[in-house]
């Protein structure tokens, strides 16, 4: 198995001068997704919490809907990376056809490899739920940093967490995709058997469409983040009733559903 995060033999630059130096670079690795022996897709990640990946992928694709439903993950090695295969009952994988992935995903991106607009945009679930408030945002905007263990190291992963209303940072995954860190986030909650519901999501990337119905797939009612959300992000958390969170310097703007649908 690949190294998380291996030191990489290098120079450092300063204005007295180069000086031979090391730096912990996030490992990248592709992972081979099958569904009951068949390729499904091929995602770029960190090859940490792979049985969190695959199965918050699992939920967060729409194979499965609850953790229940996949029976079994054997991981394994391959010449050129790592395998997934994930067993899931056929009667479950009514259309999958038009969600597999043929191309290889960049870092865990959703979009570039679905074969149809119609398996890329799908219309996620409904959700609903009490909300954080600002102080309970703040105190987790805050809390994240430290919380990314795996970043501190490489200054190159991502981070999903699932926050307690109070702003607590209850579990964190990381990854080189953001995608995947949600992923993984995903499956460690229904692992756990928490439900995303009762606290908020909070991600150290931007909000775009595939995180929104990733986290909607969860069904967490509000997704936070450090970056600005798309537009598109937006309309797809107001049609599902998520209110969207993002910070910015003079504070945290709140799109609540009622305005971006």
């Amino acid at each position: 198995m690949a190294e998380v995060s291996p030191r990489v033999a290098g120079q450092l630059l300063t204005a007295d001068g180069a000086r031979a130096a090391e730096w912990q670079v996030a490992e990248e690795v592709p992972l081979a997704v099958l569904v009951n022996g068949e390729n499904f897709a091929v995602m770029m990640l960190t090859p940490a919490d792979l049985e969190d990946f695959a199965l918050g992928f699992a939920l967060t694709e729409g194979l499965i809907r609850r953790a229940d439903d996949l029976e079994a993950v054997r991981l394994g090695e391959a010449a050129e990376g790592l395998v997934a295969n994930l067993k899931i009952a056929p009667a479950l994988l009514s259309g999958l056809e038009a969600r597999r992935r043929s191309l290889a995903g960049r870092a865990g991106c959703g979009i570039c490899g679905a074969q149809t607009i119609a398996a890329a945009v799908p219309k996620p679930r409904r959700v609903s739920g009490p909300l954080p408030d600002y102080a309970a945002l703040a105190r987790a905007y805050a809390a994240l940093p430290e919380a990314q263990a795996m970043n501190r190291a490489n200054r190159t992963t991502h981070a999903a967490a699932y926050c307690s209303l109070a702003g607590e940072v209850l579990a964190v995954r990381e990854d080189i995709g953001r995608h995947n860190a949600l992923d993984k986030l995903a499956g460690a909650l229904a692992g756990q058997g928490r439900d995303a519901a009762e606290g908020f999501v909070l991600l150290s990337s931007r909000v775009s469409v595939e995180m929104v119905q990733k986290a909607a797939a969860i069904a967490a009612p509000s997704l936070a983040a450090v970056s600005a959300p798309s537009a598109l992000a937006l309309r797809m958390a107001g049609g599902a009733g998520m209110t969207v969170f993002a910070k910015t310097p003079d504070g945290i703007m709140a799109f609540p559903p009622e305005a971006t649908r």
